[in-house]
């Protein structure tokens, strides 16, 4: 399978968070003058009397959002997979002092953790709900849970960019950083809108996005309420699956053979490449005969590229459209 799938010469990481000031500073924060705040979540409203001190990381998609705003020196502990290539050296180092409670991850990419760990901390904010973890016992432990609104229930809405802009600006009110949030989302947009133009000379016009469990397992596509379809559509191509209004749902062979995409993006959060999981895929789900596979037009990407909005999503999108230009070279 050597020269299948496609490598993306990027010098920059995925860690770019536009708008940081590194240390986790402000550079002009605001008086707290919109507290006592309460802010909908998913499901649920949060309440904050004052913008939280300790935080609680329990997924990795926050953490460049997080840093955007000048906030990351809050975070007391972390859990989950946090792939050093996602960030730049200096990210990457900040991550990594920051104390582990659990980097145990199911075949299916999903966090192992008990919430009475996540209580010892004493945190006011925690980000990322997995199982076991309930907002209930957050709130009792004095702790608002923030889940990523991707994740919510979207009514069948198709994503688009505006969800990464809203998510940014959640964060600016809950830590009074609206300022640093409005850069942040700026400076994205107008890095969306340089590869959206770029991208009217791409021949490419179907794609699917496919999350293998690792391992053997079900094989996931994503539709029309995720990340992905935005940035599909950011590039003009169709995401051939976004005629299911779920995120994330899964799919056999069949349909993925019939729909027969011009170019797969197989998501994995594992330490290296990328590789083996889409050639593993590939012989379990026998998916050889897959034109994309055929003309090598394959491409690993670590997850928090595409899922869920953070500003890795834009430098996700810039890996997927040099990728492609490369392809079409």
């Amino acid at each position: 399978m050597a020269g299948l799938f496609g490598a993306v010469g990027l010098t920059a990481a995925c860690g770019s968070s536009d708008g940081s000031t590194g240390d986790g500073g402000s550079d002009g924060g605001g008086s707290a003058e919109g507290f006592p705040l309460e802010l909908a979540n998913c499901e649920a409203t949060l309440t904050f009397d004052a913008p939280p001190e300790r935080i609680v990381l329990l997924e990795s998609a926050p953490v460049t959002t997080l840093d955007g705003v000048g906030v990351l020196d809050r975070v007391v502990s972390r859990a989950g997979a946090f792939p050093p290539g996602c960030y730049d050296e200096d990210l990457a180092a900040r991550i990594e002092a920051i104390p582990t409670l659990s980097d145990e991850i199911d075949d299916s990419g999903h966090l192992q953790i008990s919430q009475e760990m996540v209580i010892a901390q004493e945190p006011d904010i925690v980000f990322g709900l997995p199982d076991g973890v309930t907002r209930e016992a957050m709130a009792d432990a004095g702790a608002q849970v923030v889940v990523q609104n991707v994740y919510c229930a979207t009514g069948g809405h198709r994503a688009s960019f505006e969800t990464l802009h809203e998510q940014i600006d959640a964060y600016g009110r809950i830590f009074d950083r609206g300022e640093q949030a409005e850069q942040l989302s700026t400076s994205l947009q107008e890095r969306i809108n340089a590869v959206s133009e770029s991208a009217k000379e791409l021949d490419t016009a179907t794609a699917a996005v496919l999350y293998p469990s690792v391992g053997g397992g079900p094989l996931y596509a994503y539709g029309a309420a995720s990340m992905v379809t935005a940035q599909l559509d950011a590039l003009g191509i169709e995401n051939l699956f976004a005629g299911t209004a779920e995120r994330v749902f899964e799919i056999s062979a069949e349909p993925l053979l019939a729909a027969d995409p011009d170019v797969l993006i197989v998501l994995h959060q594992t330490d290296g490449d990328g590789s083996d999981v889409a050639e593993e895929m590939i012989s379990q789900d026998q998916l050889g005969s897959l034109r994309a596979v055929q003309d090598q037009a394959l491409l690993p990407l670590l997850f928090n590229f595409a899922e869920p909005a953070s500003p890795l999503v834009v430098d996700g999108l810039e890996r997927i459209h040099e990728w492609l230009v490369e392809l079409a070279g």
